[in-house]
Protein backbone atom coordinates (compact mmCIF):
# COMPACT_ATOMS: atom_id res chain seq x y z
CA UNK A 1 0.00 0.00 0.00
CA UNK A 2 1.22 3.47 -0.99
CA UNK A 3 1.18 5.82 1.96
CA UNK A 4 -1.49 8.68 1.48
CA UNK A 5 -1.85 11.96 2.84
CA UNK A 6 -4.95 14.02 2.54
CA UNK A 7 -5.72 17.36 4.63
CA UNK A 8 -8.52 17.56 7.11
CA UNK A 9 -8.09 21.02 7.98
CA UNK A 10 -6.24 24.22 6.98
CA UNK A 11 -6.11 27.05 9.59
CA UNK A 12 -7.19 30.50 7.88
CA UNK A 13 -4.31 32.71 9.58
CA UNK A 14 -1.58 30.47 9.84
CA UNK A 15 0.26 27.88 7.49
CA UNK A 16 -0.78 25.22 10.74
CA UNK A 17 -2.96 22.24 9.13
CA UNK A 18 -4.37 18.70 10.32
CA UNK A 19 -4.52 15.68 8.25
CA UNK A 20 -4.61 11.77 8.09
CA UNK A 21 -1.98 9.86 7.83
CA UNK A 22 -2.73 6.41 5.94
CA UNK A 23 0.02 3.23 6.15
CA UNK A 24 -0.26 -0.15 6.08
CA UNK A 25 -0.33 -0.21 9.61
CA UNK A 26 -2.79 2.44 10.39
CA UNK A 27 -4.34 5.97 9.83
CA UNK A 28 -2.65 8.53 11.68
CA UNK A 29 -3.93 11.74 12.52
CA UNK A 30 -1.93 15.09 12.02
CA UNK A 31 -0.20 16.53 14.20
CA UNK A 32 0.52 13.76 16.42
CA UNK A 33 2.46 12.65 19.46
CA UNK A 34 5.17 9.69 18.59
CA UNK A 35 6.93 7.94 21.61
CA UNK A 36 10.65 7.32 20.74
CA UNK A 37 11.71 3.65 20.99
CA UNK A 38 15.03 4.16 19.98
CA UNK A 39 15.45 0.69 20.10
CA UNK A 40 12.33 -0.32 18.66
CA UNK A 41 10.28 -0.27 21.82
CA UNK A 42 9.42 2.15 24.62
CA UNK A 43 11.10 2.04 27.59
CA UNK A 44 8.73 1.50 30.68
CA UNK A 45 5.74 0.64 28.62
CA UNK A 46 3.96 -1.90 26.73
CA UNK A 47 2.35 -1.70 23.13
CA UNK A 48 -1.21 -2.00 25.06
CA UNK A 49 0.04 0.95 27.19
CA UNK A 50 0.78 3.49 24.44
CA UNK A 51 -1.97 1.94 22.52
CA UNK A 52 -4.32 2.98 25.20
CA UNK A 53 -2.85 6.37 25.93
CA UNK A 54 -3.74 6.78 21.98
CA UNK A 55 -0.01 6.38 20.60
CA UNK A 56 -0.42 5.54 16.49
CA UNK A 57 3.19 5.09 16.03
CA UNK A 58 7.08 4.59 17.41
CA UNK A 59 9.79 6.26 16.15
CA UNK A 60 13.27 4.08 16.28
CA UNK A 61 16.93 4.67 15.08
CA UNK A 62 18.11 2.96 12.67
CA UNK A 63 21.72 3.74 13.66
CA UNK A 64 21.02 2.01 17.58
CA UNK A 65 18.98 -1.25 15.80
CA UNK A 66 21.92 -1.77 13.44
CA UNK A 67 24.27 -2.06 16.74
CA UNK A 68 21.46 -3.48 18.75
CA UNK A 69 20.01 -5.70 18.79
CA UNK A 70 21.29 -6.12 15.01
CA UNK A 71 19.38 -7.00 11.97
CA UNK A 72 19.62 -10.97 12.25
CA UNK A 73 17.50 -10.33 15.64
CA UNK A 74 15.17 -7.92 14.15
CA UNK A 75 15.35 -9.95 10.88
CA UNK A 76 14.49 -13.60 13.07
CA UNK A 77 11.78 -11.37 14.75
CA UNK A 78 9.80 -11.34 11.54
CA UNK A 79 11.18 -7.55 11.29
CA UNK A 80 10.51 -5.04 13.73
CA UNK A 81 6.80 -5.36 14.47
CA UNK A 82 7.50 -9.03 15.49
CA UNK A 83 10.41 -7.37 17.89
CA UNK A 84 8.42 -4.98 19.54
CA UNK A 85 4.91 -6.60 19.41
CA UNK A 86 3.78 -3.16 18.22
CA UNK A 87 1.13 -3.59 15.84
CA UNK A 88 0.90 0.07 14.98
CA UNK A 89 2.81 2.11 12.83
CA UNK A 90 6.84 2.79 12.86
CA UNK A 91 9.31 5.23 11.48
CA UNK A 92 12.68 4.56 11.72
CA UNK A 93 15.41 7.31 11.82
CA UNK A 94 18.19 7.55 9.44
CA UNK A 95 20.62 8.11 12.70
CA UNK A 96 22.43 11.02 11.36
CA UNK A 97 22.52 12.42 14.45
CA UNK A 98 24.47 10.00 15.84
CA UNK A 99 27.10 10.36 12.88
CA UNK A 100 26.93 14.12 13.75
CA UNK A 101 27.23 14.01 17.67
CA UNK A 102 30.05 11.36 17.72
CA UNK A 103 32.17 12.95 14.90
CA UNK A 104 35.17 12.90 16.74
CA UNK A 105 35.39 8.48 15.96
CA UNK A 106 33.66 8.89 12.50
CA UNK A 107 35.29 8.87 8.77
CA UNK A 108 32.94 10.87 6.49
CA UNK A 109 33.19 10.47 2.45
CA UNK A 110 30.99 10.69 -0.61
CA UNK A 111 30.17 7.18 -0.10
CA UNK A 112 28.79 7.25 3.44
CA UNK A 113 30.09 7.44 6.74
CA UNK A 114 32.50 4.91 8.84
CA UNK A 115 31.94 5.05 12.45
CA UNK A 116 33.25 3.58 15.68
CA UNK A 117 30.34 1.32 17.78
CA UNK A 118 29.88 3.75 21.18
CA UNK A 119 29.69 0.08 22.53
CA UNK A 120 32.68 -1.89 21.80
CA UNK A 121 34.39 0.18 19.82
CA UNK A 122 33.82 -2.08 16.46
CA UNK A 123 34.35 -0.19 13.22
CA UNK A 124 30.80 -0.03 10.67
CA UNK A 125 30.16 1.67 7.20
CA UNK A 126 27.12 3.28 6.67
CA UNK A 127 25.96 4.30 3.55
CA UNK A 128 22.61 5.61 2.29
CA UNK A 129 22.06 2.47 0.31
CA UNK A 130 22.42 0.50 3.61
CA UNK A 131 20.41 2.37 5.87
CA UNK A 132 17.45 2.29 3.20
CA UNK A 133 17.79 -1.47 3.19
CA UNK A 134 18.21 -1.55 7.18
CA UNK A 135 15.01 0.41 7.66
CA UNK A 136 13.15 -1.41 4.74
CA UNK A 137 14.24 -5.02 6.04
CA UNK A 138 13.00 -3.93 9.71
CA UNK A 139 9.57 -3.61 8.87
CA UNK A 140 9.74 -0.25 9.29
CA UNK A 141 6.34 1.76 7.81
CA UNK A 142 8.33 4.21 6.13
CA UNK A 143 11.71 6.10 7.40
CA UNK A 144 13.61 9.14 7.22
CA UNK A 145 16.43 8.75 4.91
CA UNK A 146 20.55 9.18 5.50
CA UNK A 147 21.56 12.63 5.71
CA UNK A 148 24.95 14.31 7.20
CA UNK A 149 24.08 17.27 8.81
CA UNK A 150 26.76 20.02 8.78
CA UNK A 151 29.71 20.58 11.23
CA UNK A 152 28.98 23.71 13.44
CA UNK A 153 27.68 23.73 17.26
CA UNK A 154 27.56 20.26 18.61
CA UNK A 155 24.56 20.30 21.00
Amino acid sequence: MAITFSLTHQDRDTPARCGTLRTDHGTLPTPMFMPVGTYGAVKTLAPWELESLGAHIILGNTYHLYLRPGLDVIRNAHGLHGFSTWKRSLLTDSGGFQVFSLAQSNKISADGVEFQSHLDGSRHVLTPEKIDGNSTHSGSGYHHGFRSMSAGRRP
